[in-house]
């Protein structure tokens, strides 16, 4: 029985209302309504578990999230992470998540990934790592490409966050499903991947109905946009610097 995963849900709603965000959710027939499933999404702000989380709903489906270990240890989030089961990640021992991830699958749950592993602070795709289609080869599930566009005006890495913002629009996307095989070579099937979720990003961002800030600024728009995040070059550099 879900107990605490639903309350959440509506806390989130009723927050959402309240800051009048302006969500556009597609592509949530993409999301298989039974069996497991792997959700493979971008990132570019620390709130997109909670808007990628949203896709499955309307099919029925909560999304166990892959998560840094640093957050299952925070007394308010912890509780709430491992009540709503989500996957604790300890990136000094990330086998003993991959596997329960893959548990996870085999027994029906959907599992949301971020396969860049750490926010883009260039807001376009970064590599990616491998792990989610090896998960979903090794649990005989599809893969569902992803992106979330329009939450990083709220809460990103390197900018104070804004959870007060209202009316900022957030675009979700979640994109047809492909079934990797044991068969397929795992570096083509991972670019293969990044495709994908760079197509939803690009689409997203064409979709997308604010060009800029009120006030004129473009610090949320990536460079080839016309916006002044950084390049990937100069985002690649600052994450190494860290």
């Amino acid at each position: 029985m879900e107990l605490v995963y639903p309350p959440v849900i509506l806390g989130c709603k009723t927050l959402f209302r309240v800051l009048d965000l302006k969500l556009d959710l597609k592509g949530t027939e993409h999301i298989p309504v039974t069996g497991g499933a792997v959700l493979a999404c971008t990132h570019v702000s620390y709130l997109d578990f909670v808007f990628c989380g949203l896709a499955g709903l309307p099919v029925g489906r909560k999304t166990r999230f892959m998560a840094k270990q640093q957050i299952f240890a925070n007394r308010i989030a912890g509780p709430l992470m491992r009540g709503m089961r989500h996957i604790s990640v300890d990136r000094s021992a990330g086998q003993a998540s991959y596997r329960e991830a893959v548990a996870a699958l085999r027994s029906g749950e959907v599992v949301g990934v971020f396969p860049e592993a750490t926010i883009s602070r260039s807001f376009t795709v970064k590599p990616i790592k491998t792990g989610a289609v090896r998960m979903a080869v090794e649990a005989g599930v599809p893969v569902v490409p992803m992106t979330v566009w329009g939450s990083q005006r709220l809460w990103t890495k390197g900018r104070p966050r804004n959870l007060t913002q209202r009316h900022v629009p957030v675009l979700i996307r979640a994109g047809e499903p492909f079934h990797p095989s044991v068969d397929d070579d795992l570096d083509e099937l991972t670019n293969d991947l990044r495709t994908r979720m760079s197509a939803l990003l690009d689409e997203a961002q064409r979709d997308y109905p604010d060009a800029r800030d009120p006030g004129g600024e473009a610090w949320w728009l990536p460079t080839h946009l016309g916006g002044t995040a950084p390049s990937p070059e100069e985002a690649a550099a600052l994450d190494a610097a860290r």
